[in-house]
């Protein structure tokens, strides 16, 4: 498309808005009508947009305010409790999902190494996902939304490491200078933060506060610097901006903050879904469409399974096993940046990245369906499950 960015956004909102309107009218979860749309005007659709680096690269900054919003509702001692009652479920269940990807990828012919690449992109659920349909309510103060929080938080550390082993080098060995860096520096990144909270950020905000302008941009400043922070101490954005976000959560300002961004998520959040679907490279896709099925339909069925189980061993009651089961159903977005990353480093093939991209859409668009239509959500098309 001639025009630049102006008229990509042009494309992508006004179709947005037009498949949102059908998807509401039939009964669709909005999720599907953003990746519906990826895959229309993308470069393997009508090349509506045939360059999608730009967008991508701005939608991945929904994923870091999703993050920033998820830390401004969690109190530090309610979040150390909730880490601690979810650690040995991250892991064990972490160890099984990799071990399903890495004997799909296997029993599809696919190199040893692809296969522990499917593996690792089996491993984690995704936050967008588990986040976006949840209730406000639940997720602000029910037990449900804390160990939703903690899970994910937990697969996030458990992806950063995996980011790091395809990050170190084209044979996939573990740098553990580097690995041993980035645990050094996660807890100085979390002291220096919560410090330049308490003896300069909360003093700024106080003084100024009535400048609502200026805490918006103290807010969009602290996430974004913190995030390329972290970036620059091979930890990842989203922890990052997590970590900006539980830091000024106990400010009295921190709700204004959340509820002044969610707006600005939300935009982001469309870009991120729509270069979802852009990125599917639908000429391949019947090499890998069995494959991809099978792949996703095996996440789809173990994933609730296991976190049932595992939460029922810890005494969680059986309807709340299910919910966080079914909820955390899907591949995450991780995934995909686990597929860029082994891709660029020659770890994988087109085919292997493929597979996961496409079981990844599949499980997202499935997995929606499920929760919406059985499971309390902001937009279930049922009044007697939608919880704002």
């Amino acid at each position: 498309m001639e025009g630049g960015i102006f008229s990509a956004f042009f494309a992508i909102f006004c179709g947005a808005a037009v498949l949102a309107s059908v998807a509401l009218y039939t009964r669709q979860p909005l999720l599907v009508a953003y990746i519906a749309l990826g895959v229309a005007l993308g470069p393997f659709g009508f090349s509506v947009i045939e360059d999608i680096s730009h967008i991508a690269e701005m939608a991945e900054i929904g994923i870091i305010f999703l993050l920033f919003l998820l830390g401004l509702d969690m109190q530090p001692r309610a979040l150390l409790a909730v880490l601690k009652s979810a650690t040995h479920i991250a892991i064990i269940s972490s160890a099984v999902f990799a071990l399903i990807g890495i004997g799909i990828g296997l029993l599809f012919d696919f190199t040893l190494m692809e296969s522990v690449v499917i593996g690792m992109a089996s491993m984690f659920s995704s936050t967008i996902i588990g986040i976006k349909l949840l209730p406000t309510t639940v997720l602000h103060h029910k037990h449900t939304g804390e160990l939703m929080i903690g899970l994910l938080l937990l697969q996030d550390f458990i992806a950063i490491f995996c980011l790091m082993i395809l990050l170190s080098g084209k044979n996939g060995e573990l740098d553990f200078k580097l690995l041993g860096f980035a645990v050094a520096a996660l807890p100085v990144l979390v002291l220096c933060a919560f410090l330049f909270v308490k003896f300069i950020l909360i003093k700024l905000i106080t003084k100024f506060d009535r400048f609502h302008e200026y805490i918006f941009l103290v807010a969009i400043g602290w996430c974004l610097g913190l995030a390329e922070l972290a970036e620059l101490l091979n930890l990842s954005a989203e922890i990052g901006a997590f970590i900006a976000g539980i830091s000024i959560a106990t400010s009295p300002i921190a709700q204004y903050i959340a509820l002044n961004l969610k707006p600005l998520r939300d935009f982001f959040l469309v870009l991120f879904f729509f270069s979802l679907g852009a990125r599917l490279n639908i000429e391949l896709l019947p090499q890998v469409l069995f494959a991809a099925s099978v792949y996703a339909i095996a996440m789809l069925a173990a994933k609730p399974l296991v976190f049932y189980g595992l939460l029922r061993q810890q005494s969680e009651k059986p309807a709340l096993a299910w919910d966080i089961g079914f909820r955390l159903g899907q591949i995450s977005e991780f995934s995909l940046l686990i597929v860029f990353v082994a891709l660029s480093t020659g770890l994988i093939g087109e085919k292997a990245s493929l597979l996961i991209q496409s079981a990844a859409i599949f499980s997202f668009l499935i997995s929606s369906y499920i929760v919406i239509f059985n499971f309390p959500n902001p937009i279930a098309v049922a009044d007697k499950l939608r919880r704002d």
